[in-house]
């Protein structure tokens, strides 16, 4: 009886080995495309302040191949974190999309990419 356990599971570890587990979608913070956005056509009106929330403006994001308008919404706040909205960058002719994210200190670096990112005499 011994012997069947330890065949029994020695092949249930190995067919862990063979089985395909979903990965994880993590979003990518920065996309690179040849065009950039179209001028904002599009007039949005913020309003009024809410209680715990931050506004993130409209903006035009890469979506199949092309650009597509995304309205603003609002943003459960953080304390101790600024919100750094999504912006397109112009480098070298291609143009670079950088989704909204928080920086704990402000300096316009994601805290996940910054070296010091609660150094306070960095400016």
């Amino acid at each position: 009886m011994k012997k069947f356990a330890l065949v029994a599971g020695a092949a249930a570890v190995l067919s862990f080995g063979t089985m395909t587990l979903p990965a994880v979608a993590q979003a990518q913070s920065i996309i690179n495309v040849q065009y950039g956005p179209p001028p904002p056509a599009r007039v949005e009106v913020v309003p009024a302040p809410r209680h715990h929330r931050v506004w993130s403006p409209g903006h035009y994001e890469w979506r199949g191949h092309r650009h597509m308008w995304v309205r603003g919404v609002w943003v459960r706040a953080r304390p101790g974190y600024a919100y750094r909205a999504p912006e397109w960058r112009e480098n070298n002719g291609r143009w670079e999309y950088r989704r909204g994210a928080w920086d704990r200190d402000g300096d316009g670096v994601p805290n996940r990419a910054d070296r010091a990112p609660n150094d306070p005499n960095r400016r």
